[in-house]
């Protein structure tokens, strides 16, 4: 298999860690390991106890009940924990997918949800989703689409980078109709708890049967990247142990620290996620009001949950305005095309708490450019 070079990683590995403001981030706003231990009275002192040894392969036992809480019907034999998500993505398309397979991805999309697919040798085909109906997915589409190859369909709910959420109904029939065709559904899940209003969130793709695989993550929602810990939700017991023999050729197991804050986290993402949301929230009202004042040079729609948007650029090359705006101004966006998007859109963070300051320099920015 031959791996292309991974755009957006590449991108940020350029710019993420000497640029003032990042305003394309797709994580929330972190914490620091004292903040996170002050949740839970006694936390420091069983962190100082931690052994530091190898851990399960499978992920701890106790870190596997508490994300198995997560989900409506699953137990912690469905739960196998990685290194991140991207270790996830990976393992999963190794262990399900095979040359010539037929694959249906929600596009635009992070590149590592076709990628590893397209390295296999699978036959890739996007599921568009369109800005003219509010970045939905056509489930008639869905259809035309399926062919007697198809393996899998992935998806990525709520969506990066452009905040879309499905409907209930539409996601009920999409894994009604996987099931009926026998297809593997791959559920991109990592911005889960981050719908602005808690009515529109979906159940986990997990909870409907096994032909589903829910993938989780600390990393965005509850702003925890550094600790490094994803997972998979799966009862598909067969699929799961194949993924597991895989990951020992991978990490084989995971941070015995980062194990043990992840399991607090997750008891106590209810306040980490609120906070976030808190976050976004004002910094939806100070975006609004930004393209409300420039409306001749941006226009997007309005996401409906996570950490991001994806606007469009009227005038000139996004490209080009981007690199332009991270030189003279210290900011950084992302270009569509780090998504594979020939559109002029850009990725916009919204998850940050320096995103008033960000704005400020980026609205300088706009005004010595119109002068």
């Amino acid at each position: 298999m031959q791996l292309s070079p991974f755009k957006l990683e590449r991108f940020f590995a350029k710019y993420e860690f000497n640029t003032e403001y990042l305003l394309c981030s797709s994580d929330c706003e972190s914490i620091s390991i004292a903040d996170l231990l002050a949740f839970e009275d006694g936390a420091a002192d069983k962190f100082q106890n931690v052994w530091l040894g190898y851990t399960e392969s499978l992920g701890s036992p106790t870190l596997r009940k508490e994300i198995a809480g997560m989900y409506s019907t699953t137990q912690p034999e469905d739960i196998l924990v990685f290194t991140g998500a991207n270790e996830g993505i990976y393992l999963f398309m190794m262990a399900a997918l095979k040359k010539n397979n037929h694959v249906i991805v929600h596009t635009p999309h992070y590149q590592a949800l076709s990628e590893v697919a397209k390295s296999i040798g699978c036959e890739i085909c996007p599921w568009q989703a369109r800005e003219s109906n509010g970045w939905g997915l056509d489930l008639d589409e869905l259809k035309s689409l399926i062919q007697l190859n198809t393996k899998a369909i992935i998806v990525n709910l709520p969506h990066n980078p452009t905040g879309y959420l499905m409907p209930r109904a539409d996601f009920d029939a999409l894994n009604r109709l996987a099931q009926e065709k026998n297809i593997l559904l791959f559920s991109d899940e990592v911005y889960r708890e981050s719908e602005y209003d808690p009515t529109d969130r979906l159940p986990a793709a997990v909870d409907y049967g096994p032909h589903a695989v829910s993938l989780g993550v600390t990393s965005k929602t509850y702003g925890l990247a550094g600790l490094r810990i994803g997972w998979l939700a799966t009862k598909n017991h067969d699929l799961y142990n194949k993924i597991a023999s895989l990951k020992d050729y991978t990490t084989i197991c995971n941070s015995a620290p980062s194990e043990f804050l992840a399991e607090l986290a997750i008891r106590n993402r209810t306040k980490l996620a609120e906070r976030n949301l808190q976050i976004i929230k004002n910094n939806l009202i100070i975006i609004d009001e930004l393209f409300m004042r420039h409306s001749s040079l941006f226009t997007w729609s309005r996401p409906k949950a996570g950490s991001m948007g994806f606007p469009k650029l009227l005038q000139g090359n996004v490209e080009a305005f981007c690199d332009d705006l991270v030189r003279k101004a210290g900011v950084l966006l992302l270009p569509a095309s780090m998504y594979d998007d020939a559109s002029n859109h850009f990725r916009l963070g919204l998850g940050r708490k320096n995103l008033p300051q960000a704005v400020e320099r980026l609205e300088d920015y706009l005004v010595n450019l119109k002068s």
